[in-house]
């Protein structure tokens, strides 16, 4: 009786196949941050413009560069912390000229010192934010409907008082009053800069961008912001204060548009009226092209910064090579697109890749 002879069994496809390549964890990490379309970008746009526009590869332009930077930075960050937690200011650029008129106005026609006046022009920027966030919370209202009523309501008393006051859409030269020299200092001094000059802007620009990147990320009001942009209602469920932490947000906007107000003032010596308009659209563009998402819960301090500094490296890059500057307008249309599209996609990517 012969032994049956077993068949060779075929090679396992599990042994010959070549094993699944995980993900990296560091790729995974970057894809995951807000700010990374907008780094490149940066980097993209900083080598376009050093290589067609000669004036912009100076130290003095590239502090001009940050300077233009910091004037939509400083309130961009606080638009951006606001739109985090879900909400938008549209009165945030005509409440700088607000701000601007009230301690200019108050002070040459009552004869203060400046300190009085800006630190008066503070509180009714506090009082205005507090106003703006408690109508939201209380009313219902979408935020853009408050803060368009808001903006109209500025722009009209910016143009409206100013002129029964003076005479005409500008205040009075205030450089004579007493306090403005030391407050000129802080709101719109220069500092040394490798051989150039510096507006002291810039410092305070990236001084908020690390408190708010503090804020975010350590801190347990970042959580809260976080929270209440992606789920307000899930966030109140737990505990959050989201009335407390969507007004304080508003009043984080009116401290950055006061500051922003100051330092117009301080470097101008007086303001015009008609400013602003249109300004509110820059800083809500700098948020986005930073990785902040419309819909609330996602984004970052230092996205925003890269977004302005993208603002500033494109108005200026535009004058250093000689273009049109009418083309920047087109330019943000296209920006904005642009980033909507590359967030978008990343955050996709990033969703499917577990991030």
């Amino acid at each position: 009786m012969s032994t049956p002879v077993k068949a060779p069994q075929p090679a396992s496809s599990d042994a010959t196949a070549a094993p699944a390549k995980a993900p990296s964890p560091l790729l995974t990490r970057v894809l995951g941050r807000p700010e990374i379309g907008a780094a490149i970008a940066a980097i993209v746009i900083f080598i376009f413009f050093f290589a067609v526009a000669p004036p912009f590869r100076s130290i003095e332009s590239f502090a001009t560069v940050l300077y233009a930077a910091s004037q939509v930075g400083i309130v961009a960050v606080a638009v951006g912390a606001l739109m985090i937690g879900g909400e938008f200011d549209l009165s945030s650029g005509v409440a700088s000229i607000t701000y601007g008129l009230t301690a200019a106005l108050l002070c040459y026609q009552l004869s203060l010192n400046m300190w009085v006046g800006a630190i008066v022009s503070l509180l009714f920027a506090l009082v205005i934010g507090f106003v703006n966030g408690y109508l939201v919370q209380k009313t219902g209202i979408p935020s853009f409907l408050v803060t368009l009523g808001t903006f109209f309501i500025l722009q009209g008393c910016n143009l409206g008082v100013t002129k029964l006051i003076t005479g005409s859409v500008a205040t009075k030269n205030v450089s004579d009053i007493q306090g403005f020299g030391s407050l000129q200092s802080i709101f719109a001094g220069t500092v040394p800069f490798f051989g150039a000059q510096l507006k002291g802007t810039v410092i305070w620009w990236l001084v908020f961008v690390a408190v708010a990147t503090w804020m975010l990320t350590r801190t347990r009001i970042g959580n809260w912001i976080l929270a209440v942009g992606g789920n307000a209602a899930s966030a109140r469920a737990v505990g959050v204060p989201v009335n407390k932490v969507k007004i304080g947000l508003f009043m984080g906007v009116g401290f950055a548009a006061w500051f922003y107000g100051m330092h117009l003032l301080f470097a101008f010596n007086t303001i015009q009226a008609g400013q602003g308009v249109g300004q509110e659209f820059i800083y809500i563009i700098a948020a986005v092209v930073g990785g902040t998402l419309l819909t609330g819960g996602f984004g970052s301090a230092i996205g925003t910064a890269i977004g302005a500094f993208i603002f500033g490296m494109v108005t200026q890059g535009i004058v250093y090579a000689g273009w049109d500057p009418n083309w920047f307008r087109a330019f943000l249309g296209v920006m904005l697109l642009l980033a909507v599209a590359v967030n978008l996609y990343v955050k996709k990517l990033s969703t499917t890749r577990k991030v």
